[in-house]
């Protein structure tokens, strides 16, 4: 007998009849004499509906008490897939975040676990009981109520799968899997049967939708098996295992884009040690995640600096960057928010000469720019133009062969 976590997105309990189907299969899961624990998602916009509504009330939103506003949307959807699951006579029972003993730090509306204390679960599965647990949720040290942010059903779900020590966390969404591109962008793109934790988490990283990154890394670090599949279809997904060193993996697995990010440059900056560290501990401490940075070649002893910032954070990291200037004696910042990343990601990279080549010549044959340039051991990155990232992602979709036929 497996034991089986289960997480279900807000599309796949966007309305009554979602949760229904949910619970058949929930159901059926059981009956096949499999373990289950389920984590739940909002129902459909439920959360950006209770985001408005909150605008609707006051210009500011106190973090403890979004919190305490937009865990009640989880907790909507666990009662009544509860409710739906005695229907067809399955035993259950709901828990929230904090009942299901998800430990967390302070920070509110994106904080992080840090201690698992599932004893509730483990006790519902012994009595015989389907767990259902509210996502994107946890009590903090000081037991107050928290939120994960973004993709912190996911981030759930994988956590009670360590903690249970469970054989596989499925995570179903409204897609069939892990695409060698955006579907949406690439018509011939093809599901992928599987991808390593390596792979998974370059893919999160740079513009893959399905999966965030931090579950990923959370899965990875504690070799919790992956699935990604369909509550539309419920067929097979893909898979985000180990690598496997007595396989030969794919050269390129996947090709990702990003238009989510902008860049800054700092120009004119004195070539002197100490220079950049001053400019990035000043965007760290104002909580700016800063993404791929390139620094010149130093003429006449000045340099300049580009880096790339979450578009939400450009604004504030422009502001750092004038402040900053002054202090370190650069000539001029500038913005560009027209940007977007295209992404090669495979783990055959590693023991491949000759993509980064090909790469450059695909883009360069359609006459498409370069303007920044990041890489790791399984990818390549390039920034281009934005109006450029789709025509980039599908000329080398098909220049590496991963068209479907």
């Amino acid at each position: 007998m497996a034991l089986i976590v289960q997480k279900y997105g807000g599309t796949s309990v966007g309305d009554a009849e979602r949760i229904r189907a949910v619970a058949d299969h929930v159901a059926r899961t059981r009956a096949q004499g499999n373990e289950v624990v389920v984590v739940v998602s909002a129902m459909g916009k439920f959360t950006d509906d209770l985001i408005r509504l909150a605008d609707d009330v006051s210009p500011t939103r106190p973090p403890r008490e979004m919190d305490m506003l937009l865990t009640a949307g989880e907790r909507i959807s666990m009662a009544l897939v509860s409710m739906a699951l005695g229907a067809r006579g399955v035993e259950s029972a709901s828990f929230t975040g904090s009942q299901a003993g998800i430990i967390t730090d302070t920070d509110h509306t994106r904080a992080k676990i840090l201690e698992m204390r599932p004893d509730r679960i483990r006790e519902a599965l012994a009595d015989g009981l389907v767990p259902v647990v509210a996502g994107f949720q946890g009590v903090s040290t000081e037991k107050d109520i928290t939120t994960l942010g973004r993709g912190g059903s996911d981030v759930t779900a994988v956590a009670l799968a360590a903690a249970l020590k469970a054989d596989v966390c499925e995570i179903y969404t409204d897609v069939t899997g892990v695409f060698s591109a955006d579907p949406r962008v690439v018509s011939k793109a093809r599901r992928l049967s599987k991808v390593s934790f390596d792979e998974m988490m370059e893919m999160a990283s740079t513009g893959g939708r399905v999966l965030m990154l931090r579950s990923v890394e959370f899965a990875r670090r504690h070799s919790v098996p992956l699935h990604v599949r369909s509550s539309f279809t419920w067929e097979p997904g893909t898979w985000i295992v180990e690598e496997d060193p007595t396989m030969e993996e794919a050269v390129v697995s996947a090709v990702t884009d990003d238009t989510s990010e902008a860049k800054l440059t700092v120009g004119g900056v004195p070539d002197r040690p100490g220079i950049a560290a001053k400019l990035f501990r000043e965007l760290a401490d104002r909580g700016i995640n800063v993404d791929m940075i390139v620094q010149n070649t130093s003429a006449n002893g000045l340099t300049d600096i580009s880096f790339t910032v979450a578009k939400v954070d450009l604004d504030a990291a422009s502001l750092v960057c004038e402040k900053v200037k002054e202090e370190i004696g650069a000539a001029y910042v500038t913005s560009d928010d027209n940007i977007g990343r295209v992404s090669l990601v495979g783990a055959g990279m590693k023991s491949s000469p000759g993509v980064t080549a090909l790469m450059f010549e695909t883009l360069s044959e359609h006459g498409i720019n370069i303007e920044m340039i990041s890489t790791s051991s399984i990818r390549i990155s390039c920034v281009l133009r934005a109006d450029k990232v789709a025509d980039a992602v599908r000329y080398l979709h098909t220049a590496f062969g991963l068209d479907a036929v």
